[in-house]
């Protein structure tokens, strides 16, 4: 007597149903889940590596400034001082020019940040939207500026900041740097994503070229305003070789060049690692202040558009 299985009745909902087999598993081959996870445990790994070699030489150069100078000279790559102290700060804040340099550096850095904002904008919302003759061959002029490296312009901005008599002056650290063809270009090209629309709705209502860029347009443009603030401020403060051809005299020097200066044995005998990683560490601060005060809201090429 041969027993068959039950066959489901399709009329009858409650009727039981056999679930189709499985299909079989590829011999071999690992779930996807797997290849996943392994791919972005690899990917993690990767990232913890580049991290740690970008990070491990400023956590050398905090260490390093805690150490004494023999400590320093004989084991400088070591994170944990043996004998933690001060002495580099304290022989750098009251025994040398450094309040000096410091307060050089942020003069020159806040006027300069100040007016990049101010002229790349102008310049940026030129090019963007005035018609004039000539602003095509300006455009290319800009691009061929950016193309130039910095240390080519260094003898003719050299001669132009002593022949206007500039020369060993904040006028000549501070007006040379207000403007740049980066940040032109940056603002330019933030400028043309805005439809024209909301700037002819201002000028129906009777404003003006300059009244619809600062109160229309500029306020629209805050991702961008915000880029030229971190790239300026942290371009300025880092500056060196702009200010070697323009000033002299020991009253003007900035922090780049004292620090550079500390090389050749000024404060005391011996390597002097700790004083120098000390300054380092220093200068490291405000620039990190203003990019983690700002990093959220760096550039982003659809903020502030308006859709038509």
């Amino acid at each position: 007597m041969t027993t068959t299985a039950p066959i489901a009745d399709r009329t009858n909902p409650s009727s039981p149903v056999a679930p189709p087999p499985a299909p079989p598993h590829p011999a071999g081959r690992e779930p996807r889940s797997t290849r996943r996870i392994a791919g972005t445990s690899v990917l993690y790994a990767v990232l913890i590596v580049i991290a740690a070699i970008y990070i491990l030489p400023f956590l050398i150069n905090v260490a390093t400034s805690f150490k004494t100078d023999p400590e320093a000279a004989s084991d400088p790559l070591a994170l944990i001082p043996i004998t933690p102290t001060v002495a580099a700060y304290r022989q750098l804040f009251l025994n040398s020019d450094f309040p000096t340099w410091f307060q050089n550096s942020a003069i020159v850095t806040i006027v300069v940040t100040l007016g990049r904002v101010f002229f790349n904008s102008l310049a940026g919302y030129a090019l963007a939207r005035l018609q004039f003759r000539g602003r095509n061959v300006i455009f290319v002029l800009l691009i061929g500026v950016m193309a130039v490296p910095a240390v080519v312009l260094l003898i003719p901005k050299f001669l132009v900041i002593n022949q206007l008599g500039m020369y060993d002056s904040y006028s000549g650290m501070i007006v040379p740097l207000l403007t740049d063809a980066a940040g032109v270009f940056i603002m330019k090209n933030f400028f043309e994503s805005i439809p024209r629309s909301v700037e002819e709705q201002a000028r129906i209502d009777g404003a003006g070229t300059f009244r619809v860029f600062w109160s229309i347009v500029l306020p629209m443009a805050r991702p961008a305003l915000v880029t030229i603030i971190i790239l300026s401020f942290q371009g300025s403060w880092n500056e060196l070789s702009h200010f070697i051809v323009s000033t002299q005299s020991p009253e003007l020097t900035t922090l780049t060049k004292g620090v550079a200066s500390l090389a050749s044995g000024q404060l005391s005998q011996g390597s002097q690692y700790p004083i120098k990683l000390a300054a380092a560490a220093v200068m490291t601060i405000p620039v990190a202040i203003v990019f983690f005060v700002f990093q959220r809201r760096i550039m982003n090429a659809s903020a502030g558009a308006v859709k038509e």
